[in-house]
């Protein structure tokens, strides 16, 4: 076997070997959020202090329909446009949840993200208006609120973590028995005050079929500041924060391709 072959399957091998990671992690489901349709929490302690666009907050809502909000309670179901809202939110996914009669209920609870403090939510498994044993289409989608107050005092960070999106609208909101079409989801964040700088939404947005598994802005098959695919991650510095996606390093197999390709090409060359 020449170097040539020997060095080929070596990459490939370690390419190949290396095992699919989901985005959603254990933890934060020390409470849970009793099976319902558009209900939320009372005010739950972050365990830390959030700077949310020049706004301290300690506590916040969770709320059934695929959200946090720290102003008050949220029961709206029909996803709203989070570029011209009042309300100051956070959404891994807006949409009409419904936990009554199938899935998983939502969880919630302080935990820990890369050794710091950390407060998430879990929608696993979940289920749309109008909840049924017969559906089968279900989501699995999760947001962790980060404390890095190691950086700056308030400064925390935002992920959205996608494991399976099979149904984007409840039928209250136009969708068919399936929970696709009509007025679809919304993932994203607002302060509320519609100044420019202090909201964001997600690519696909409100689009019919967008944000599903293999549709054209999968929120499983993309990422935003992240090496894992159905991880977004938002860095709020200082009351702000920067959507724009910032370099990720390479992970260590693609380098290890690259560094046996590239001596591929110079054994070749000789």
């Amino acid at each position: 076997m020449n170097l040539k072959t020997l060095c080929l399957g070596a990459c490939l091998t370690i390419f190949t070997a290396l095992p699919a990671s989901a985005a959603i992690v254990s933890g934060f489901d020390s409470a849970t959020l009793a099976r319902n349709d558009d209900g939320s929490t009372g005010l739950i302690d972050l365990g830390f202090t959030a700077n949310f666009f020049g706004v301290n907050f300690t506590q916040l809502y969770v709320n059934n329909n695929g959200n946090v909000t720290f102003d008050s309670a949220l029961s709206t179901f029909t996803p709203f446009n989070l570029t011209a809202t009042n309300r100051q939110i956070i959404a891994p996914f807006f949409a009409d949840v419904d936990t009554r009669n199938s899935g998983n209920p939502v969880t919630y609870g302080q935990g820990l993200w890369d050794g710091r403090n950390a407060f998430g939510v879990n929608w696993i498994d979940v289920d749309y208006y109008s909840s049924s044993a017969a559906h089968t289409n279900k989501n699995s989608f999760q947001l962790i609120l980060v404390d890095r107050s190691d950086i700056g005092a308030g400064d925390f960070d935002i992920i959205f973590n996608y494991d399976k999106i099979q149904w984007e609208t409840g039928t209250a909101s136009g969708g068919n028995a399936d929970g696709l079409g009509g007025n679809s989801a919304r993932a994203g964040f607002s302060n509320g005050t519609g100044l420019a700088g202090t909201f964001f939404e997600l690519t696909g947005s409100a689009i019919n079929g967008a944000f599903l598994d293999g549709g054209p802005n999968a929120l499983i098959s993309n990422r935003l500041n992240s090496n894992l695919d159905g991880r977004y991650i938002f860095n709020a510095r200082n009351g702000s924060i920067d959507p724009t996606p910032n370099p990720v390093p390479a992970p260590a197999s693609l380098a290890l391709l690259a560094a046996g390709l590239l001596l591929l090409r110079r054994q070749s060359a000789r």
